[in-house]
């Protein structure tokens, strides 16, 4: 389908029901996001690395006690804006208790988000998604680059309101750690 026949049937506005359509109609597995102020993000699926990476981090969470209800791939965030909500589709999710069965999750009881960056994300990844979540209060903002080290970033929410830079390591040492030792766990 070309560009202008998708442009044709797309709304003015993109609702989080018309995005949880688009992802469920696609049959290719894109993931659709949108920001808060309404601009619309398409990614391809995750490889495997990417895939590798989110379940190294579920399992250690899991080993170290959170429970599976907990600890969520791929789960629809709700992201409040200003001008209306977004949804953002983070890699791996951390809750304070089970959430209930829904598309878009709400950030009240978020502790942790997970983003592994792809080739093309960085910026999104780095800058857009820093700057929503923190707004939106999680506590948490982890990054993990795809360099050798794969270098993960465990940014904390700061009392300013922007998350700060809490340590910068490798993903093999993390893992070597206890999540406790990263995390507020309440």
């Amino acid at each position: 389908m070309s560009a202008e026949a998708v442009g044709r049937h797309m709304p003015s506005v993109v609702t989080l029901d018309d995005l949880a359509a688009m992802i469920a109609a696609d049959p290719h597995g894109h993931r659709y996001e949108t920001s808060p102020q309404g601009a619309l993000s398409v990614m391809p699926p995750p490889d495997s690395e990417h895939a590798a990476i989110a379940s190294r981090l579920l399992v250690w969470l899991a080993t170290a006690g959170w429970p599976a209800e907990q600890v969520l791939q791929a789960a629809g965030v709700r992201i409040p804006g200003p001008d209306g909500d977004g949804g953002r589709i983070p890699d791996l999710t951390l809750w304070s208790r089970p959430q209930p069965r829904s598309v878009w999750l709400a950030v009240t009881e978020l502790l942790l988000v997970v983003e592994i960056v792809s080739p093309g994300s960085e910026t999104m990844d780095e800058m857009v998604k820093r700057h929503e979540y923190a707004r939106a209060g999680i506590p948490w903002y982890w990054v993990v680059d795809r360099d050798a080290a794969q270098t993960v970033t465990l940014n904390r929410l700061a009392p300013t309101g922007e998350y700060e830079v809490a340590s910068k390591l490798p993903l093999a040492w993390l893992l070597n750690t206890a999540p406790a030792d990263h995390l507020d766990r309440p």
